[in-house]
């Protein structure tokens, strides 16, 4: 059974899709095998994975919008993982699913199809929260989410764990916080440092140790649909991501192994999720 995790916030430029891409390829080469699902219209995943968005004959919209077998919409990346592309015909989902029956379990009933073919599926969600972004957090099993250590970056937190409430108590008992993840780090930045302690008090070890510092190269891979490994294996930003997933794979691993414990994940001293921020 694969982990499936959403990559979600509601703030944009945060690092969503450059985490999605970095991340999936980095997992592949810890040697696991890996879905990455563009969930967001711009389509800036599938382009950063070199797949040509203007080119799709099928793509995540058809998924959601006419339960396609999602097999028939995953095509395979250069980097190694696969990819369910998006371009802007998902827009139009958005619309479309308002009037549809079980409208925001749509992705999981066609990810239950193909789970046991992956180890991790990792969805990039749209900033914003509608519909796209419901059915990736009621399909997923965790949320990850990325963040700069800035004040406003706080308060957009706070409104995400509200809507991760609500899916809990609606659609998804199951979901959880599966980590939050520093982007653009600066520790020379006083108020970096501010912001990490809260997040360090407030979420205990669901704060990822590895932090994503700002880097040239992890920004320039994007423009040559390559993630950072396959530009520039040894930059920072590569070696960021890297470590991000062997801190996953790892806990992951940690947790299967002591899994009668894991009912007492939130009791570790943190606050419960409703009251994290």
């Amino acid at each position: 059974m694969s982990k499936i995790f959403a990559v979600a916030n509601q703030k944009g430029g945060v690092g969503k899709t450059t985490t999605c891409v970095n991340l999936s390829a980095s997992l592949v080469a810890n040697k696991r095998r890996v879905l990455l699902i563009d969930l967001d219209p711009q389509g800036n995943a599938t382009m950063g994975s070199g797949v040509d968005k203007s080119e799709l004959q099928l793509s995540s919209y058809d998924v959601l919008a006419s339960l396609l077998p999602p097999r028939k919409a995953i095509v395979p990346t250069a980097s190694g993982y696969d990819l369910m592309p998006a371009n802007i015909d998902l827009s139009a989902a958005e619309v479309e699913l308002l009037e549809m029956d079980g409208r925001e379990s749509r992705l999981r009933q066609a990810l239950e199809q193909i789970s046991e073919d992956y180890d991790y599926i990792i969805i990039d969600c749209p900033p914003s929260l509608n519909m796209l972004t419901v059915n990736a957090l009621c399909a997923a099993g965790g949320v990850l989410i990325p963040m700069q250590c800035e004040y406003y970056a706080l308060e957009g937190l706070s409104s995400l764990i509200d809507t991760i409430t609500q899916v809990q108590q609606a659609a998804n008992p199951n979901l959880k916080i599966e980590g939050i993840l520093r982007t653009m780090y600066d520790p020379r930045n006083s108020l970096t440092g501010d912001v990490s302690e809260q997040l360090s008090e407030y979420f205990g070890d669901r704060l990822y140790r590895t932090c994503i510092p700002r880097n040239v190269r992890l920004a320039e891979a994007p423009s040559f649909g390559k993630p950072a490994l396959d530009y520039d294996r040894n930059s920072k930003g590569a070696i960021a991501y890297l470590a991000l997933a062997g801190e996953i794979t790892r806990r992951h691993a940690a947790g299967q192994s002591s899994n009668q414990n894991s009912s007492n994940h939130n009791s570790n001293g943190s606050r419960p999720v409703a009251e994290a921020v």
